[in-house]
């Protein structure tokens, strides 16, 4: 009695042990047309009590080292036998073939049973596949091994993979994919989609003296481009080289290729664009660009589901947006014999058309904001003040990325408009880390004000000097620029008129009366050093460091020492002191819309948190920042006297080391009130350039222009007119000279 009650224990430690589980209740896997076949099921294991080790415990670690992609492993637990019969080169490649062409995500197996003797064994165990196109299955299949007097070894064949592989044979998939969806701005004009264009270039040299106008014109006409730029670039080239003009769409070109084919100098390449942007780019750093996959990342890419002719978002809303635009694909998933020859038809799923994305923004304001600082290292950011819907965004110098379409003759010729010393593809709006100067008095003011050291009518006297702080002289802008010491003010005055010193000394008192820590967390409440969490496109989280001394938080408080901000957060901060208070995160894309129009996502303002400043305080800090453009005194008053309607602004020129000039910045808001025209605020920031009321004060004053007059109307003081840049003297006309010689797309093979 005894002995059959040790046998019935030992059956079933032998059938519960570690790594098996139950066998599951059986599953449909997700198949069609032909039947699977399965595994004849494995008889009630047969227990031989010898002293070899557990089968089951290799077949454990074969299965663990599947999971795991480990093949070395895996080829490691083969018999002599089986390695004899494949290479481990063979053997891994077998198994990533599979997890490719499957799409496989992730393997889970376990054992169900096991049938033991001294030199052999079978263990079945259960395949569950987790896959990107096909979805979950699973397969029930049986592992032999035998004991080699040491250790057990797998007797491996492709059936351990899946039962249908048994012989040699393979996964075959068939991807159908989907035209890409198309990119709108708010009013549906498009941005990005598929079409037929050309790209256009000229050889100056090549153009006839008595047609230049007339091409300039047609250029103009065709492209969008005024002749001013069409003009620069072929007169700043050299005569002799091939010069990007930009990509039409085929029909606009179509219209006019009888006019335009008549002119020597002009090259027309036809070109199908899988995804073309409209105007040479608009808003290319939010829109953003697709682009094929590369070698070294096609297998990851294929076990995410795409054909390795694909191309992907790389940036922007391209990238965001990347599963919503590229649609579902249609999959048919085969059984091939070693010759390739079709034995079964295991999966087939229904192609669907992508969806279609809208941005918060429209087109044309957007195309004039980028060439509000064409010629700069600049940036503009405008936001709907009370909501954070993103209403332009600008980078100069900015890129075509039609150039990234090698389909596109003129890609060619694109090094230097995509990759020079100016980073074209660098968004300075979002990316750009830039010490703020005196923008940050609105926030050193709030901190002052909330500290209960200052009230707004506490004065103090500006001059050239600050020399509280022992052993070192500061001075004030007034002094630099050989006009009068502002003389005493008020904290409110102290902003108006930008005056450093009264800054100095909040910094300076903040930091012995209220802590280092105090001014540096005030602009962590207002949003600085951390990312505004715009999620569409890429961003930096700034820096707002803790100063370590009386000097550096000094410094803090005119916006120095180590702080470092991107144009958005300036924006979404001011927006919030324009608003009462509240942070929003900036959003660019409106809505997203599947092929029948029903809405998938459709923006709404997400409020992030609220400024850390009463009610009261942001009055008084938006009563000074009003008195920055409207006070013959303000420093930006000569820029915005001519508005009629309120504008609440603060300059800033960030110093940069002593051998450079200042970065420029200028940031404000509006508070018109008007039916279908928010107010919206805005940051300016130009790279190196001098003063912001000299340069980004003219910008934001432009910026309001197109919004609210549509159309730039007042000429910058560096334009002889809107958007046309002055120069020193007129421009010579090239007057081509005829050489015997053809354009290097011309020179066949034989030629030298």
């Amino acid at each position: 009695m005894k002995k059959v009650t040790h046998l019935v224990l030992l059956i079933c430690l032998i059938t519960t042990g570690c790594g098996i589980f139950p066998k599951p209740a059986p599953t449909t896997p997700p198949m069609t047309d032909t039947p699977i076949p399965t595994e004849t099921p494995l008889p009630s294991p047969v227990i031989q009590i010898t002293s070899v080790p557990d089968a089951r415990e290799t077949a454990t670690q074969f299965l663990d080292f599947w999971k795991a992609k480990d093949y070395i492993a895996m080829y490691n637990l083969l018999d002599q036998v089986s390695r004899d019969t494949i290479t481990f080169e063979e053997f891994s490649t077998r198994y990533k073939d599979f997890e490719i062409n499957l799409t496989l995500n992730e393997v889970n197996c376990g054992i169900t049973t096991a049938l033991t003797n001294p030199t052999n064994a079978q263990v079945g165990y259960e395949a569950r596949y987790t896959t990107t196109l096909v979805g979950e299955f699973s397969r029930e299949m049986i592992m032999n091994l035998s004991f080699d007097g040491n250790t057990w070894k797998v007797q491996w064949d492709d059936g351990m993979i899946m039962p249908e592989l048994r012989g040699g044979n393979q996964l075959k998939i068939d991807i159908e994919v989907p035209s890409r969806g198309p990119i709108y701005d708010i009013e549906g004009v498009p941005l990005a989609a598929e079409t037929e264009a050309y790209a256009i270039g000229v050889v100056p040299a090549n153009v006839a003296s008595n047609q230049w106008g007339r091409v300039i014109n047609e250029l103009s006409r065709v492209t969008g481009k005024t002749t001013f730029v069409i003009t620069q670039l072929m007169e700043e080239a050299n005569p002799y080289d091939y010069v990007i003009i930009g990509e039409v769409p085929a029909p606009i070109i179509e219209e006019r290729i009888d006019v335009i084919s008549s002119y020597t100098g002009v090259y027309l390449n036809p070109y199908s664009a899988s995804r073309f942007y409209y105007e040479g780019g608009s808003a290319p750093h939010l829109v953003g660009y697709v682009q094929p996959i590369g070698e070294a990342e096609a297998d990851e890419m294929r076990m995410q589901g795409y054909r390795i002719d694909e191309r992907v978002g790389r940036l922007g809303i391209e990238k965001w947006a990347q599963e919503m635009l590229a649609g579902k694909r249609g999959v048919s998933l085969y059984i091939v014999d070693p010759e390739g020859n079709p034995v079964t038809r295991l999966y087939k799923s229904e192609m669907a058309p992508s969806d279609t994305v809208y941005t918060t923004f429209r087109e044309d304001f957007q195309y004039d904001l980028q060439r509000s600082i064409a010629g700069f290292n600049a940036a503009i950011v405008v936001l709907e003040r009370d909501t954070g819907r993103v209403v332009g965004l600008a980078s100069s110098p900015t890129f075509d990325p039609n150039l990234l379409d090698y389909n596109n003759y003129n890609s060619l010729y694109s090094y230097d408009n995509l990759y020079s010393e100016s980073r074209p593809m660098y968004n300075r709006a979002t990316q750009g880390q830039y010490p703020l100067g005196s923008v940050f008095k609105i926030i050193a003011m709030a901190a002052a004000l909330e500290s209960g050291i200052y009230a707004s009518t506490d004065q103090y006297m500006c001059g050239y000097e600050f020399t509280e702080l022992q052993g070192v002289t500061l001075t004030d802008w007034t002094l630099d620029h050989e006009v009068a010491a502002s003389g005493m003010l008020t904290l409110s005055e102290g902003l108006m008129r930008s005056c450093n010193p009264w800054f100095y000394k909040i910094g300076l008192e903040l930091f012995r009366q209220m802590g280092a820590e105090y001014l540096p967390s005030m602009a962590r409440g207002f949003g600085l050093g951390s990312l505004t969490q715009i999620g569409e496109i890429e961003e930096e989280p700034g820096k707002v460091d803790t100063p370590p001394d009386e000097y550096s938080s000094v410094q803090l408080g005119i916006g120095q020492s180590t702080l470092l901000v991107t144009p958005l957060q300036v924006a979404r901060f001011v927006a919030a002191v324009g608003n009462g208070g509240t942070l929003y995160r900036p959003q660019v894309v409106e809505q997203v819309l599947d092929v029948e129009g029903n809405v998938l996502l459709a923006f709404k303002p997400e409020a992030q948190g609220t400024l850390p400043v009463s009610a009261e305080n942001l009055e008084i800090i938006r009563a000074a920042m009003l008195e920055v453009t409207s006070n013959p005194r303000g420093t930006a008053y000569g820029t915005f006297r001519s508005i009629n309607y309120p504008v609440y602004g603060k300059t800033g020129s960030a110093q940069t080391g002593p051998s450079t000039k200042p970065h420029a910045w200028f940031a404000g808001f509006t508070d018109r009130k008007l039916e279908g025209k928010p107010d919206i605020a805005i940051a300016v920031m130009v790279e190196n350039i001098g003063e912001g009321s000299q340069f980004a004060a003219p910008i934001f004053k432009r910026v309001l222009e197109l919004y609210f007059e549509g159309k730039a109307i007042t000429p910058y003081h560096w334009e002889a007119g809107v958007y046309i840049t002055k120069t020193a003297t007129p421009t010579a006309t090239v007057t081509p000279t005829p050489v015997p010689t053809k354009a290097p797309w011309q020179i066949t093979p034989e030629q030298p």
